[in-house]
């Protein structure tokens, strides 16, 4: 008798297929090919950039040259040598706790101004010229004039990071406070419930869905923008990893960056769909 697979198994083994064929035409592409250095061309400079009597196809790592390169950098991520040589998971906890900073300072302002934008006609018609004029700037237009008025690198990516985590947050937050059913607040009305204690066992429960889905887009972008911010600031983190390596011409240190941006970015988000899930009303 066959057994019939789950979607979740059938999922899996389409997902396992789609890295097998990645991993296949990765290593078709960087297959080796002889290659000779010109003449003109300085030895050193086209060992530098990979040249020699035989060379990948392309100038990317082979498969093979980037598990040696995980296996490397993962089997020691804490390492510390100096300012411009420190293992992978000392970059990632230096960006993850700036992105950390900035999203719950921001969460600090928005979900309570929020709260007041959704309940109040008068401070929504007040307050949205405001936030659609600020809302499209790019976070990283803030850069320069945080870096002149903090006069701090580190401080000067937090406040990036609160810049791009406010809006998402107070727009959904307003959002949802506003859509609370009106009958749950006639009841609340009706029972003489005061302001607080409706905030708290009224409005907050039904918005959080809402609220919840701001925080995980703003830390999606939280995370994207701290990674731009630290190649221009330099110092420590991902993004000044990933400049470091890029300067040093090694294309295998910046694909292994890019990788652990992706898992780092995939378990944050994975934490909000947890919660998102937790907080869901389940008529």
């Amino acid at each position: 008798m066959k057994t019939r697979l789950s979607l979740g198994q059938q999922s899996a083994l389409l997902s396992l297929a789609l890295f097998g064929v990645i991993l296949l035409i990765w290593q078709l592409a960087t297959l080796p090919e002889a290659h000779t250095v010109a003449a003109d061309v300085d030895p050193e400079y086209a060992a530098l950039m990979g040249g020699g009597a035989a060379k990948s196809a392309s100038s990317f790592p082979t498969p093979v040259e980037m598990g040696a390169t995980l296996w490397e950098k993962l089997s020691d991520p804490f390492y510390d040598n100096g300012p411009n040589d420190k293992g992978i998971g000392i970059q990632l906890a230096y960006s993850i706790a700036r992105v950390l900073a900035g999203f719950f300072l921001a969460a600090a302002v928005a979900i309570p101004l929020g709260f007041l934008i959704g309940s109040s006609r008068v401070f929504y018609d007040a307050l949205d010229p405001y936030v659609q004029v600020l809302k499209p700037i790019s976070p990283l237009a803030w850069m320069p004039l945080a870096l002149y008025t903090i006069k701090d690198a580190s401080m000067s990516s937090i406040f990036v990071i609160f810049i791009c985590s406010l809006w998402p947050m107070l727009i959904n937050t307003a959002h949802g406070v506003a859509n609370v059913r009106k009958d749950w607040l006639d009841v609340s009305r009706t029972l003489e419930v005061n302001p607080l204690r409706k905030a708290f066992r009224v409005i907050l429960p039904a918005a959080a869905p809402t609220i919840l889905t701001g925080m995980r887009i703003s830390m999606g972008i939280a995370w994207l923008v701290i990674v731009a911010a630290e190649m221009l600031v330099g110092g420590t983190g991902i993004g000044y990893f990933v400049w470091n390596e890029w300067n040093n011409l090694s294309i295998t240190n910046v694909l292994f960056a890019i990788l652990m941006i992706g898992v780092v970015g995939m378990a944050l988000d994975s934490v909000f769909g947890v919660l998102s899930k937790r907080v869901a009303y389940q008529e």
